[in-house]
């Protein structure tokens, strides 16, 4: 029984992703500080809409991991959207700029926040509630999400400041997965940070800044955690740290920790063991009033 649901399940996320999704640039007009036009200096959504008649009014924001070298936008970006669409749910996979391309902070933060303001500037245009905008991050793209989650009022030099800007960039919840937090300390992952800050690795004083659960106040919106046990890439202690910075602010928080599970399962389509997590944030995205009941 359980090989057939998971069948069924796998069915419905193809059918659901059968419509091309669409190639949107966050800035039309050139990105700022870009080096150059191609994808990987001019950031940029794959948008993937659910059937109009299906839609839950909700978005999400999709951040694959890659330790800001790279993006695993298979399993940590289009397997997501897919399921993101299957329960009425508008996916934006954004395709941020990288540390490997040249690109470090705060260009990570200024693509992030310009993500979540252009749906929202946008949220008429694909059906959406501008308040019922979550984000969703793997690994790196989790350190992405909680940056989101934590550093929306900063305004990084090197932003367009136009109509776009002027829109909130604090997400309605946020849902790191397996996430980067630490950037300094004996838990943090050394390849997002010489990814991240580029020429300013060294510096001990940004790293601690970006270090994000430093950074978790009473603002910071509603959070999910998933993490394993088994995951040595970055250890559970990042996830945890999170989550408490969260109950020592107020912030409402979930988390669950799984013993198996190796660094990047993502939503672990093939795998009952794992798989039963994503049922979990659906349960909690219901539960936040994002889904219906």
């Amino acid at each position: 029984m359980k090989s057939l649901l998971l069948a069924l399940s796998l069915s419905s996320l193809l059918v659901a992703s059968a419509a091309e999704p669409e190639k949107q640039l966050l800035w039309p007009e050139g990105a700022p500080l870009a080096q150059g036009d191609s994808d990987s200096d001019q950031p940029y959504f794959l948008i993937h809409r659910p059937k109009p008649e299906v839609s839950q009014g909700t978005a999400f924001v999709v951040c694959p991991g890659g330790g800001y070298g790279g993006l695993a936008v298979d399993h940590e970006g289009d397997q997501i959207a897919q399921w993101m669409v299957a329960r009425g749910v508008t996916a934006f996979v954004l395709h941020y700029r990288l540390g490997s391309k040249g690109y470090h902070y705060p260009v990570q933060l200024i693509d992030v926040q310009r993500a979540i303001r252009w749906v929202r500037h946008h949220a008429a245009d694909y059906g959406i509630d501008p308040d019922r905008l979550g984000i969703i991050g793997f690994s790196a793209g989790g350190h992405l999400t909680s940056m989101a989650a934590t550093l929306f009022d900063e305004r990084p030099e090197g932003m367009t400041n136009d109509a776009i800007d002027q829109e909130s960039a604090r997400p309605t919840v946020a849902c790191p997965t397996y996430p980067v937090i630490h950037m300094t300390g004996p838990f943090h992952h050394a390849g997002s940070r010489k990814n991240l800050l580029g020429p300013r690795a060294e510096e001990e004083e940004l790293a601690n800044f970006l270090s994000t659960q430093n950074r978790v106040t009473e603002k910071t919106p509603p959070i999910f955690l998933f993490q394993t046990t088994e995951d040595t890439v970055v250890p559970a202690e990042n996830a945890v740290s999170f989550y408490l910075a969260c109950r020592a602010h107020g912030v409402p928080a979930e988390m669950h920790v799984f013993e198996p599970g190796r660094h990047g399962v993502g939503f672990a389509l093939n795998d009952p063991v794992l798989h039963p997590w994503s049922d979990l944030l659906e349960t909690w995205l219901r539960g936040k009033g994002l889904l219906s009941p």
